[in-house]
């Protein structure tokens, strides 16, 4: 029990000492811990139906235009009006995967996967909301196209 009320004490005189410092957290700003920020504006999504590159491996590519009021539920999925396997000729998007098509067992279904079908969860729009933190990742082709300039 005495360990318990130890614990507490160190946790409360832990978060007065950084109330009273006014510490921050990089993410916030120049914003105490322990008062609100003002949020973040709402920043415009990209819609220029132009691929990005990927900002690291076997991340899900993004969807380089607006979805709003895209119906994506048990009755229906709008995203698949132009990337299924039949409307790819007429709409030019990129097709869907075939691991999209695929069940956990690896064979191979007529319709898209259940476990596939809600496309946000994993692909998203792009914003014009700067970067909070730097990325220095290259991909494998410009690594090695680097080492073969270098040993040329």
């Amino acid at each position: 029990m005495r360990l318990i009320y130890t614990g507490i004490a160190i946790l409360l005189v832990s978060v007065a000492v950084f109330a009273a410092e006014g510490d921050h957290d990089s993410l916030r700003g120049n914003v105490p811990l322990l008062e609100e920020r003002t949020p973040e504006p709402l920043y415009e999504v990209e819609n220029n139906d132009l691929r990005r590159i990927r900002a690291y491996p076997m991340q899900p590519p993004t969807i380089p235009h607006k979805i709003d009021n895209y119906q994506v539920d048990l009755n229906a999925n709008r995203c698949m009006t132009c990337h299924s396997r039949r409307r790819v000729a007429e709409s030019q998007a990129p097709m869907v995967s075939v691991t999209h098509y695929m069940d956990r067992d690896g064979n191979f279904l007529a319709e898209l996967s259940p476990r596939r079908y809600f496309c946000s969860q994993c692909h998203v729009p792009q914003t014009t909301a700067p970067t909070q933190v730097g990325n220095t990742f290259q991909d494998i082709d410009e690594i090695i196209r680097e080492q073969r300039q270098r040993g040329q």
